[in-house]
């Protein structure tokens, strides 16, 4: 190994990767939600089909499937950023600097045109 200014690594050590239980649980729980997801589109698309058939309580269960299939596919989605930012692919975003209001100011009078200002 060579002595000097710059020898040695310039790599840090790697952080040991073990078992995340966390991570397990957001997997599981984005799996969860995209399957209820499916069931329930699976289910609106056959409450719409006897809806259209001239049931009338059906119309109240496609409701309530479109709806729970809007939830459970919203709640993946915020699980999959969850489990990606666990997993360091993406970055929460930067704190907003503190901005001060700007107080209206009233612009300058009108003195003239361009050959008024020499």
């Amino acid at each position: 190994m060579s002595s000097g200014k710059r020898a040695g690594s310039r790599k840090g050590s790697k952080p040991k990767r073990g078992f995340q239980p966390a991570l397990l649980l957001l997997a599981l729980g984005v799996t969860a939600a995209v399957v209820a997801w499916g069931y329930l589109v699976y289910a609106a698309i056959d409450f719409g089909s006897e809806a259209r058939g001239g049931e009338p309580d059906a119309w109240l269960f496609l409701g309530l499937a479109s709806v729970g299939a809007v939830a459970c596919l919203f709640l993946g989605l915020i699980l999959i950023a969850r489990l990606l930012r666990r997993l360091g692919i993406t970055r929460a975003p930067e704190p907003r600097a503190a901005t001060e209001p700007v107080e209206a100011t009233t612009p300058p009078p009108h003195t003239g045109g361009h050959r008024a200002a020499r």
